[in-house]
């Protein structure tokens, strides 16, 4: 019978105790779910960019399952993402202090996330806290939303779980799919609209407010390399050999790239290129995600990539 087995469907390893959620419906992910192809796909997507958005935090994930619970990732990608940093304690190593670290997370992520309607949250603290795959799931797939919406993760991905509500008078449980990424054809009509990337859109209006966009952000580049001496009054053709915005990330990421490692004075066409492409190299291993930007576009002039780049230090850093 479905009551006897019910508890069969969660993770092997990690049996669930009755008492755990007496009065509450749980959520359980069928085991078939589990080695789903989709599935399997979206957690190293999930991983993968987490990884990349805290490499230079030096921290990495390897399971969802297990390095997400006690708040120190949130905590971190909450920082770099959406440049929030909260009073709370770096390591929480007792379940005490791991559930208070992330009540106070989860609180600003909920904001955010503009998921102040709790009937509409799939994720909580003590779900979170309790290692529950598809609670994760859901929080980390609503913050790439949220976050870096230009991020391809893997389209129309569901799962079938067992809906299981526990009272005095017995079990009830009823088998039901969760959807946790949406189809491709839905991703495609957002990334048509609200989800376009922005530059995209821009370049679509008219040219006084291109030209204004563009004096914003040469306004926002000169306040941090003047410091340098330098000053960018061209922005069509002076990102073109890597040497401005080698520096302007250097300035802003808060490092120094060693002259050897580029051209300080490039000439050719390989020069410049090896400089850009460096640039775009040092922005992807901090965290940053670019779409259809290539290095030879920004060599070549072509003013769409190089708004993309600016754009994108401009919308991390615009506060500081």
């Amino acid at each position: 019978m479905m009551e006897e087995n019910v508890f069969n469907y969660q993770k092997e390893e990690e049996p669930v105790e009755l008492e755990s959620f007496q009065g509450e419906k749980r959520k359980l992910i069928q085991p078939t779910s589990l080695k789903d192809p989709k599935l399997e796909k979206l957690k190293e997507a999930l991983v993968d960019w987490i990884n990349k958005t805290l490499k230079p935090e030096h921290i990495v994930v390897q399971t969802l399952e297990e390095d997400v619970y006690d708040g120190l990732v949130l905590h971190h990608l909450l920082s770099r993402l959406a440049d929030v940093h909260l009073n709370v304690e770096e390591m929480a190593l007792t379940s005490t202090a791991q559930i208070r670290k992330l009540e106070i997370i989860m609180e600003e992520l909920d904001k955010r996330l503009g998921t102040q309607d709790s009937s509409q949250i799939k994720w909580n603290v003590k779900l979170i806290h309790n290692k529950d795959l598809l609670a994760t799931l859901h929080l980390l797939v609503a913050m790439v939303r949220c976050f870096q919406p230009e991020l391809d993760l893997p389209p129309d991905v569901k799962i079938e779980v067992v809906v299981v509500e526990v009272s005095k008078s017995g079990i009830k449980s009823d088998v039901q799919v969760e959807i946790l990424t949406e189809e491709s054809s839905d991703i495609d009509s957002l990334s048509n609209t609200e989800r376009e990337d922005p530059i995209e859109q821009l370049l679509k209006l008219e040219a006084h407010k291109v030209n204004t966009v563009k004096k914003a952000l040469v306004h926002f580049v000169n306040q941090h390399i003047s410091s340098l001496g330098l000053q960018v009054i061209d922005m069509d053709k002076q990102f073109a050999d890597g040497v401005i915005l080698l520096l302007l990330i250097g300035q802003l990421e808060g490092f120094f790239i060693p002259l050897f490692d580029f051209n300080l004075t490039p000439v050719s066409d390989s020069e410049m290129l090896h400089n850009v492409t460096l640039a775009l190299d040092l922005l992807k291993d901090t965290g940053f995600q670019l779409s259809n930007v290539d290095p030879q576009d920004i060599v070549s002039l072509d003013t769409t990539a190089t708004l993309k780049v600016l754009y994108a230090l401009f919308n991390k850093h615009k506060g500081k």
